[in-house]
């Protein structure tokens, strides 16, 4: 039989028909950067447990990408497509690369441009944009990661300012941030607060000895009584609330970049496979090997189209947190199966940094919990088709 002409994965699903013109254009642009600028360098942060994180930040502030999902203030305004899918081509550079991206612009930005006043748009937003100025995301503790509602750090009035106490965990960004976004507990209920890191009181220990999302900054964050004026508070927001609004638009990029990890890993074990002969014939010529990728293209395609739908609701403005659910739920699922099917096929090889699979793998233990673990995700899509609540 003759040989056939081999097919990308996603090209099975015809993907690119279903993208506007515009939103290649820009996840072309993220691709060649993170194929020239960051891929050969990878391995080797991730080996060594550090980023360029500030260095990074002002190169993705030119490459547009910061906040670039959000209007004004010197973002770029791009269709939520078009954010997925630079999401989509940093993850499968590395999920740390995603996760400075995402936690400047769908947390920190995000929180400061949906709930924030004028003057701490004008204040941090700009800088945020270019890079210049580097934001942190503070909802998580210790003790209270899938029920934050329970968090113990507190904002007290102390005349006309506030004074916060308490401390946070696993803060992507935390210990190079110029500004942390940080909820507390009131007197009446849940606000956030705009906190400059050089305010006396506050520190954020790095978070070391990973063995997942090497490749990024994670910290504590410290508050002992930090003392902000009443212009620190974020005003358009009470409640737990803003803190979840914040979190969909994290978890609406982490369903499009979850599936940059498994196609690299994909692409990765296809082109090992047909490299690799076994008994005279590449590995890629076996059925089982046939079985193994054929499965996993079809679980890459149907999250990609999953992904793009989820991306046309929100352009639409009609997104609901449950759909999001579905999409992180899913997605990351799938991904972190692919990555781990993938290193099969690779054999012995599979498990060193010469190959981003168990990179990726490890990586993807970390957004499997993280912006909602898969049983939180459960619960919110079975309160949807039930109309009852689990949580409690």
């Amino acid at each position: 039989m003759a040989t056939a002409r081999p097919q990308a994965p996603l090209a099975l699903f015809d993907i690119d028909a279903l993208i506007a013109a515009e939103d290649r254009a820009i996840r072309d642009t993220v691709q060649r950067f993170v194929t020239d600028r960051l891929r050969p360098h990878l391995a080797q942060w991730y080996e060594e447990g550090r980023l360029p994180a500030r260095e990074l930040a002002r190169e993705l502030g030119e490459l547009g990408v910061l906040g670039m999902h959000l209007e004004g203030y010197g973002c770029a305004g791009t269709s939520a497509i078009a954010y997925g899918l630079a999401c989509m081509e940093l993850e499968a550079g590395d999920s740390g690369l995603r996760s400075l991206v995402s936690v400047q612009g769908s947390l920190a930005m995000f929180a400061i441009r949906q709930h924030g006043s004028e003057e701490q748009r004008q204040e941090w937003l700009p800088r945020m944009a270019t890079g210049e100025a580097i934001g942190c995301f503070g909802l998580t503790e210790s003790d209270f990661g899938s029920n934050p509602g329970g968090m113990r750090t507190r904002a007290r009035r102390s005349g006309d300012d506030w004074v916060l106490d308490g401390s946070k965990m696993w803060i992507t960004n935390g210990s190079i941030a110029d500004v942390a976004v940080v909820w507390a507990q009131t007197d009446e209920r849940i606000r956030g607060f705009v906190v400059p890191t050089d305010t006396h009181g506050f520190s954020a220990p790095q978070i070391n000895r990973k063995m997942s999302l090497r490749a990024s900054v994670t910290s504590e964050l410290v508050l002992e009584g930090v003392r902000l004026p009443a212009s620190a508070v974020l005003p358009q927001v009470a409640g737990l609330s803003g803190p979840l609004s914040c979190l969909n638009e994290a978890r609406y990029g982490i369903v499009f970049g979850a599936l940059g990890a498994a196609r690299d890993c994909l692409e990765t074990a296809i082109a090992y496979a047909g490299a690799r002969d076994i008994f005279d014939k590449p590995l890629s010529a076996y059925q089982l090997t046939q079985a193994k990728l054929a499965d996993m293209t079809l679980e890459l395609g149907k999250g990609m189209l999953l992904a793009l739908q989820l991306g046309r609701l929100k352009d639409q403005g009609s997104l609901r947190p449950e759909q999001v659910s579905l999409g992180k739920l899913n997605n990351v699922r799938e991904a972190i199966e692919i990555a781990r099917q993938c290193r099969t096929i690779l054999g012995a090889a599979g498990i060193t940094l010469e190959y981003p699979l168990m990179r990726h793998a490890n990586n993807l233990e970390s957004v499997l919990t993280y912006e909602g673990t898969s049983e939180v995700h459960q619960l919110v899509i079975g309160q949807a088709i039930t109309g009852e609540s689990a949580f409690r």
